[in-house]
């Protein structure tokens, strides 16, 4: 392992412990959006939020995922965790062991790049190498003039900070201009993480496929009908071959669900997913296992059950089931 002030040069993205337990290729992995708890507007009560991230590691979820959201724009209807997302994932990080810590996504574009990695590397430190890093243009135009960030800018900007944060992280005493400053060699960010962190793109965040597939180390896209996702996977799998042969970059996709009480009930559409029973729930993992979807993140904002009885229904009902499928190669 290197030590806090020198980067693993020999470590690759795939080598953290939080990715290893997201990703396996041909496999599909389930993980949870905090807050998890069901609520109406964007006012979630964080009430248990501890209490029921040690559940879902001990049920076999292979993911906690954080938002970032600065700014309350009520029109949104979404505060995510409310908590900034580094304290909020540091604190998640001393109630949990095994499991993966993810943000869903950072805004790039509204924080300086130094301070980003530095929050990066340092979780990554103290979470035991856990960290997976989602990584988004933003998309509340409310929030960038209080930053001095112009929105029509957005996405040189991402690019530009995604190139800074990869290059102080994996790098000792860079020189390198941004937008922000400028690094001459005399000084370092430090902590480096324990290997690569890999860094996942959301959405499109104003790039093309192709510069998705060779700068991120994996794509968080929506969910879609299953023809359509099936698509997208594919289009994603080909960009990824072309740009770097025999990689593996996981395909990701979020997913609100409203689980009924009844295991049988048939699916109906809620926004960006569906209420029905577990049932048709492990069927359309395994549908999406199938097509090419390397991990599910679920969110239960839009329930009418209680979230953590829906989080222990999927962990003994669901996840063990699509866990043996996976195991007999199905």
């Amino acid at each position: 392992m290197a030590d806090l002030l020198t980067p693993n040069r020999t470590a690759k993205p795939s080598d953290g412990k939080g990715y290893r337990r997201m990703f396996v290729e041909h496999r599909l992995t389930v993980g949870v959006f905090f807050p998890i708890e069901a609520f109406s507007g964007d006012q979630p009560t964080m009430l248990g939020q501890e209490r029921l991230a040690r559940r879902a590691e001990a049920l076999g979820y292979a993911a906690l995922w954080c938002r970032d959201v600065p700014l309350r724009d009520p029109s949104f209807g979404d505060l995510g965790q409310v908590y900034d997302p580094w304290v909020y994932l540091g604190w998640i990080a001393a109630q949990t062991e095994e499991i993966a810590l993810a943000t869903g996504a950072l805004v790039l574009t509204l924080r300086h790049p130094l301070h980003i990695a530095k929050g990066v590397a340092s979780v990554d430190r103290l979470s035991g190498n856990r960290l997976v890093l989602g990584v988004a243009s933003g998309d509340r135009p409310v929030e960038f003039p209080s930053f001095g960030v112009d929105f029509e800018e957005r996405y040189a900007l991402f690019r530009e900070n995604l190139r800074v944060v990869r290059t102080v992280l994996a790098e000792e005493f860079p020189q390198l201009q941004s937008p922000y400053g400028t690094l001459d060699g005399r000084a370092d960010l430090v902590p480096k993480p324990i290997t690569a962190v890999p860094m996942l793109v959301t959405g499109h965040s104003g790039q093309s496929l192709d510069w998705i597939a060779r700068h991120a180390d994996g794509w968080i896209t929506y969910p879609r009908g299953l023809q359509r996702q099936a698509e997208v996977a594919a289009q994603w799998r080909a960009a990824v071959d072309a740009a770097t042969p025999g990689v593996f970059k996981p395909f990701v996709q979020s997913l609100y669900i409203d689980l009924s009480d009844d295991p049988d009930a048939a699916p109906t559409a809620i926004h960006l997913g569906f209420r029905a029973g577990r049932h048709f729930v492990l069927r359309l993992f395994e549908a999406l296992r199938s097509i090419g979807v390397n991990h599910v993140i679920l969110n239960f904002k839009y329930g009418a059950r209680n979230a953590g009885d829906v989080l222990e229904e999927i962990g003994q009902e669901v996840l063990p089931r699509l866990q043996a499928h996976q195991g007999d190669g199905e």
